[in-house]
């Protein structure tokens, strides 16, 4: 069995083909169980919350069992470990043979959740952004938001990258790491006047109060909601909601999981017929996505198993021989 290490998952993964293999994957599909969603209380501090996402191949769909694979990501989400300077999220992931259950790789989960979360992002935009969009504003500045940076910069003409983040510093550290790597990356501190006028919006962040004001987004802008994972959490508010044509990872797991769209669902402002599409209907080509240059379109996602089998997968077969 191999052990796969955060350096050996970068070595492995490019954005743009991490970009089609997701494309493959949601076109192809997978079984994928909705996720194990646990609240470890603590006496403490913030409650950890303990996910457990399974997937695998779906064999009734390709009929090839000797090449499936099953794997399964464990992950914590400790808040308070910022404030000692550890990751918010720790991971693993497992990694078997689809016939026998034989281990076969063990993956940094933390890296792979980077690498597949922002791949499926870039994905999204790949049929949601414009064509010529050029400015990308990030709203955090934790783990996720260099390889968003670049994830979007895989699949559109990124010219101008914003970072915001409540923490200044934090943002300006996100920025000149982008810079060295030669994206045109500053942070930003009017976080309204960023929303007005980027082209793409990407926000990764656990915020439970709106960042995203939908009133000032410019017409044709994406708006990409990454952070929030529960239904307490919200990153856009009923405003980017009322504008945007809304689009998903999974429905399953967005009208279940989601804050943003959970809470829009709940209070009318949004019906499960309002979300126009997931990545299985837009990768298989049974719904369009962007339909005119002036629209607004706004994607949520949660994370889908089925992306992280996928991810998975790429990195063993890249690192085996």
């Amino acid at each position: 069995m191999l052990t796969i290490s955060a350096a050996d998952v970068d070595r492995a993964l490019t954005f743009p083909g991490l970009v089609e293999t997701l494309r493959a994957a949601f076109r192809e599909g997978a079984v994928q169980p909705l996720r194990h969603h646990h609240t470890v209380e603590r006496t403490a501090g913030s409650e950890t919350t303990l996910l457990l996402m399974p997937a695998w191949t779906d064999f009734k769909r390709v009929g090839v069992e000797a090449e499936g694979h099953i794997g399964v990501k464990i992950v914590t989400v400790s808040p308070d470990n910022n404030t000692i300077g550890k990751p918010a999220v720790m991971g693993q992931y497992l990694l078997l043979d689809g016939r026998t259950g034989e281990p076969k790789a063990i993956i940094d989960g933390q890296r792979l959740t980077q690498w597949r979360t922002t791949c499926a992002s870039a994905l999204a935009a790949s049929y949601l952004a414009r064509e010529d969009a050029s400015r990308l504003l990030v709203v955090g500045a934790g783990a996720l938001s260099p390889f968003l940076a670049k994830a979007h910069s895989a699949v559109r003409p990124i010219g101008t990258i914003r970072i915001w983040n409540r923490t200044p510093a934090n943002a300006e550290k996100v920025a000149a790491d982008l810079r060295t790597e030669g994206l045109a990356a500053e942070a930003a501190t009017d976080l309204d006047a960023e929303l007005a006028k980027a082209d793409i919006v990407s926000c990764a962040t656990i915020s439970q109060t709106p960042l995203v004001k939908g009133a000032l987004l410019k017409p044709g802008a994406h708006v990409d909601l990454v952070g929030g994972f529960t239904p307490q959490m919200r990153e856009a508010d009923d405003d980017a909601i009322r504008r945007a044509s809304v689009f998903v990872d999974t429905r399953t797991g967005a009208t279940k999981e989601a804050g943003d769209i959970v809470q829009p669902l709940a209070s009318g402002v949004l019906a499960e017929s309002d979300i126009l599409a997931d990545l299985h209907e837009l990768a298989r080509g049974e719904k369009k996505g962007r339909s005119s240059a002036d629209e607004i379109t706004l994607f949520k996602s949660v994370g889908a198993a089925l992306e992280d089998l996928a991810a998975g997968v790429a990195v063993y077969e890249a690192l085996r021989t």
